[in-house]
């Protein structure tokens, strides 16, 4: 029995150090790292971003432009037909709410009649003082004639009575001249008063005048035919209820949608790669299946913002070269922007790359695992390009063994990190060469725009 208890712990031991030993000497388990073989060929950097849709060129349809002048400020749209309605010109768009313009017409025309009302009082007056002037002449003519009658009668009375008959008809005659003097000066001081009258009326007339035409405006109609597209503002779009400012009356708009533009916003870590005249991959959300093809119009100088974001970003305007019946504006877009691209490189995922002291990977030769330096050049968003290290065909993990730190390191020869160098030079002379190249392209292109008049016509 003790004889067999002993066998028993021997092969137990024994089995236990076969097992120790195995495992040690084969690396980690079966099926507990992911590798794959190295990449080769094209290596392409992009920078992604997403965006909208936009029409290049829209009409602005727009409502009363001369609200100011009336004194109204701002006003709400009251009626707005439905975004994506097909219009033509002349088409009733909306209406804005005259609730403020109807207070203000009304204003104005109680101010004329008001008016009104004081010229003819104004009128009825002076007819009365004048007449009372013409009848005091009249009265003092009678007695001017009284007078010249007495003095003929008394010309053979004492010259005390005849000098005293001659001075009352010399008063009676300044007294005339007087009251002819009074009358032209009381017309003169009637058409002055009703003159002020009459301007003061003719500016609420043309005051009611200028309301009644701002009030016409009140009803938009398409200037031309489109799809009508809801104006967009920092506050969202403009629909019924909104406001619209005197200072930017713009209701809503007609895209023209036979050439648009994808509208992205760019990280400040990336922008610093994107350049205009960059060939861009843009896909409609709406549409996944499709893309469309496009270039990088133009770059933001000054970085912003954005509501809810941390990080500021760059506008970039992309240039579509297709145009399809199914695109729209403000649909979704995703866009990849091609940076550069290496005609024939050895390239890894990013995860079989790992950098301590220094950048190595984990190969897997005839069944071994072992850490091998490398230099390495630029990295999209999936791989990392391999200047020296690793050869076409090889293996590296994606998933690092559990005793990593025990593997054998493998380093380059110095003059493996000098060649490595060199090509990483001679990379950097050619992508900076082709950069200027595209520049000069850009610059062509645009000054060729300009001298044929601002036409349409992309040059590629």
């Amino acid at each position: 029995m003790r004889t067999t208890i002993l066998t028993i712990l021997a092969l137990a031991v024994v089995a236990a150090g076969i097992y120790f030993w195995s495992s040690k000497s084969s690396g980690p388990a079966a099926g507990s790292t992911i590798v794959k073989e190295v990449s080769y060929g094209p290596f392409s950097i992009f920078v992604n971003a997403t965006g909208e849709l936009q029409a290049k060129r829209s009409t602005k349809i727009r409502g009363p432009q001369t609200m100011r002048s009336v004194g109204i400020y701002q006003t709400t749209i009251s009626e707005l037909i439905p975004e994506g309605t097909i219009v033509s010109k002349g088409d009733f768009i909306a209406s804005l709410d005259k609730t403020e313009l109807a207070t203000k017409m009304q204003e104005v025309q109680t101010e004329i009649e008001k008016i009104q009302t004081q010229l003819e009082q104004t009128k009825i007056d002076t007819a009365i003082e004048m007449k009372e002037i013409r009848d005091e002449i009249a009265n003092l003519q009678f007695s001017m004639e009284e007078e010249r009658l007495e003095i003929e009668k008394n010309r053979y009375e004492p010259e005390m009575i005849i000098e005293q008959s001659k001075l009352k008809l010399e008063k009676s005659e300044r007294d005339y001249g007087q009251l002819l003097d009074k009358l032209k000066l009381k017309q003169i001081q009637s058409e002055a008063k009703v003159g002020e009258i009459d301007a003061n009326l003719r500016q609420q007339n043309n005051k009611l005048g200028q309301l009644s035409g701002v009030a016409n405006q009140f009803t938009v109609f398409a200037p031309e035919d489109g799809m009508l597209i809801y104006e967009s503002n920092w506050n969202g779009k403009k629909t019924t209820g909104s406001q619209v400012s005197a200072w930017d009356p713009v209701v809503a708009e007609l895209p023209d949608l036979s050439d648009m533009i994808s509208k992205i916003f760019v990280n400040e870590v990336d922008i610093s790669k994107v350049k205009k005249g960059q060939e861009v991959s843009v896909k409609i959300d709406a549409f996944p299946d499709q893309m469309f093809p496009g270039t990088v119009n133009k770059v933001a100088n000054i970085g912003q913002q954005l509501r809810n974001q941390d990080a500021k970003v760059f506008e970039v305007l992309v240039q579509l070269h297709e145009i399809d019946s199914l695109l729209r504006p403000a649909m979704t877009t995703s866009n990849e922007i091609l940076v550069y691209s290496y005609e024939e490189v050895v390239s890894v995922p990013i995860e079989a790359f790992k950098k301590d002291t220094l950048a190595y990977v984990v190969r897997k030769e005839d069944g071994d695992y072992f850490r091998q330096e490398v230099v390495v050049g630029e990295a999209n968003s999936d791989e990392i390009v391999v200047v020296a290290g690793l050869e076409r065909g090889d293996i590296v993990c994606l998933t690092f063994p559990d005793n990593l730190p025990e593997l054998e390191l493998k380093y380059l020869t110095e003059e493996e990190r000098r060649a490595a160098k060199e090509g990483l030079s001679a990379a950097a002379k050619t992508r900076a060469k082709y950069e200027r190249e595209n520049a000069a392209r850009v610059n062509e292109e645009i000054a060729s725009k300009n001298e044929g008049g601002g036409s349409r016509v992309i040059i590629f």
